[in-house]
């Protein structure tokens, strides 16, 4: 029976074990099995393969049993991930339903999640900017937050790494706020776009707006071709799953990747319960994971453990990580983890028509969006009542106006024959960074768990006045750009959007110098435990204006380099 228990043991041991696979931790997968180490990924969700899961990728609207509307049913029994802009009929497999892993609501939260291979890398916006030295100094140029323990030329290198990698679509702008990248040629922005580009150039002194940088594949290149992927073809149906890999997710590139070195095991349908913590060594020794299907329990080991759970489930599962040594959850001395959660605020929305450049229209299709303005508020110094600045979309578009009131052959006539076209409809979004703040927070319930034992979590996260303060100052910037630009029927929209639904949360697991006012180092490690990583977005010690993929994947790279040479030099 020993003997059996020690091989057991043996075929539960790993060099690494990274928790979750989505943009992060499929990059942790990439870099540590590239690397010679065997590692397994742990994925509480089902399994989701590249092209062969993606069943709704190549269907006509009319093939769609509800022409991609979601039924009122579904509505009813799912608000909160309704609520999000991506949840439709032809993604609704990807996203976590209401009832399928409840939490507790202090302040209206929503929490949208995906649970399976490739998490929310299968939705994301694409959107990838850099951040920039102004950014990572922030916190140290105004006192809230602790200051970040890298620097922007810490970074540099290894954005550039992933970005050759991934192939991020952009041109080279030169903005101090918005540092250039490794490009694929950048998507053209259109005759009213680029119109108002000028405009805010020649009125705006310190505003640009540049063609949005996004993760597609504008010209594959070598390493592109080698992943299996090719050139983004503009369908525009990213969500879906793109069987062409022209965006980046984990399952066309990462996993696959990962996959092909030999080095990698990975286990869908696998809860992570909590990090299992040796005292005698000072040092986590593997993960306790319950079977999503069988709900048997089951622990694994590794010298190394990357937690990359999407920012609040990584704080679940290192608040639940408890010991004699760590009572708290794991790491915790300091009473700061599952505090200090941030997010960006996507509440505020303006748009407007335009009646000049009409020879021009749009029929085809811009995978990048449109424009991007970034922050132009208090980068030189402090110029407004609220701290750190916006940043924001914009996009134009035209549509033809046909007149659908007949049937049959009238009906189809007007839909055949040669319309007229609307006016320039012009639209923007603001991007608002958020100060993180110890009242928001999460923490976990003493007497309730879910279905596989843990805790259920509680959320207590909203907007501040510093945040309406913000929108407000949008509302007025934009308004005085788009007059300039001779824009007309200007109207502002708060779309009363509740936080999280911007799905960029933030925090609660914060990098940082000291270990009393941080839970990380510099290398992404508990200051306690130093052989756990965090490079999610639970790591953030601020969130800047930008959407924040790019830099967790930088940071994932980074982090995993410095953990081999630990490895090998014995540090760990």
């Amino acid at each position: 029976m020993a003997n059996l228990n020690i091989d057991s043991i043996k075929t539960r041991t790993f060099d690494a074990i990274v928790i979750g696979s989505g943009a992060s931790g499929g990059w942790a997968a990439k870099e540590f099995t590239e690397k010679g180490l065997k590692t397994l990924v742990l994925e509480r969700g089902r399994d989701v393969v590249h092209v062969k899961d993606y069943p709704t990728t190549n269907l006509y609207p009319y093939e769609l049993e509800h022409r991609n509307e979601i039924t009122y049913a579904d509505k009813q029994a799912n608000p909160i991930a309704n609520r999000c802009y991506a949840y439709r009929e032809d993604t609704r497999h990807f996203f976590v339903k209401d009832e399928e892993h409840p939490y507790i609501q202090e302040k209206d939260f929503d929490w949208i999640r995906g649970y399976q291979v490739g998490g929310k890398s299968l939705l994301w916006a694409r959107q990838t900017q850099r951040w920039s030295a102004y950014d990572f100094e922030g916190p140290a140029r105004d006192g809230f937050a602790v200051d970040w323990p890298i620097r922007y030329q810490d970074i540099d290198p290894w954005y550039s790494y992933v970005e050759r990698f991934v192939g991020i679509a952009g041109n080279k702008d030169g903005l101090y706020t918005l540092p250039d990248g490794d490009f694929l040629p950048g998507y053209p922005l259109n005759a009213v776009e680029d119109y108002f580009r000028q405009s805010v150039h020649k009125n705006f002194k310190g505003r640009h707006v540049i063609s949005a940088r996004c993760a597609h594949l504008s010209e594959p290149q070598p390493i592109h071709i080698q992943q299996g992927r090719v050139k983004c073809q503009h369908r525009v149906l990213c969500q879906r799953g793109c069987p062409f890999g022209g965006y980046f997710s984990s399952n066309a590139s990462t996993i696959p990747w990962a996959q092909k070195t030999g080095n990698l095991t990975l286990r869908p349908h696998s809860v992570v319960h909590s990090i299992l913590y040796d005292q005698e060594s000072g040092k986590a020794k593997g993960v306790k994971v319950v079977d999503d299907e069988s709900l048997e329990e089951m622990e694994f080991f590794a010298d190394v453990i990357f937690v990359n759970a999407s920012a609040l489930n990584t704080n679940l599962i290192l608040l639940n990580s408890k010991s004699d040594r760590f009572p708290e959850g794991l790491g915790n001395d300091n009473g700061l983890m599952g505090k200090y959660i941030a997010f960006h605020n996507y509440t505020a929305r303006i748009s407007a028509e335009y009646d000049g450049l009409l020879e021009y229209r749009t029929d085809g299709r811009n995978p990048a969006g449109g424009g991007y303005i970034p922050n132009f508020r208090n980068v030189d110094r402090q110029e407004t009542d609220f701290l750190r600045g916006w940043a924001a979309t914009f996009g134009a578009g035209r549509s033809p106006i046909r007149d659908t009131n007949g049937v049959g052959e009238e009906l189809k006539k007007e839909l055949l024959h040669d319309s007229e076209w609307s006016n320039w409809r012009v639209h923007s979004h603001m991007m608002g960074e958020t100060i993180p703040k110890e009242e928001n927070r999460v923490w976990l319930d003493t007497g309730k768990t879910d279905k596989w034992g843990v805790p259920l979590l509680h959320i207590d996260v909203d907007y501040a006045e510093d945040d309406w303060k913000r929108r407000k100052d949008y509302y007025e910037q934009m308004t005085n750009m788009f007059e300039a630009a001779g824009f007309t029927n200007i109207r502002t929209r708060d779309d009363g959007r509740r936080p999280g639904n911007d799905i960029h949360e933030m925090g609660g697991v914060r990098m940082g110098h000291d270990p009393k006012t941080s839970l990380l180092n510099k290398w992404n490690q508990l200051h306690l435990c130093k052989n756990v990583y965090v490079t999610d977005g639970a790591c953030m010690t601020s969130t800047a204006t930008q959407n924040p993929t790019l830099t967790y994947m930088a940071l994932t790279a980074r982090a995993v380099d410095h953990a081999v040479k630990s490895l090998k030099n014995g540090d760990l």
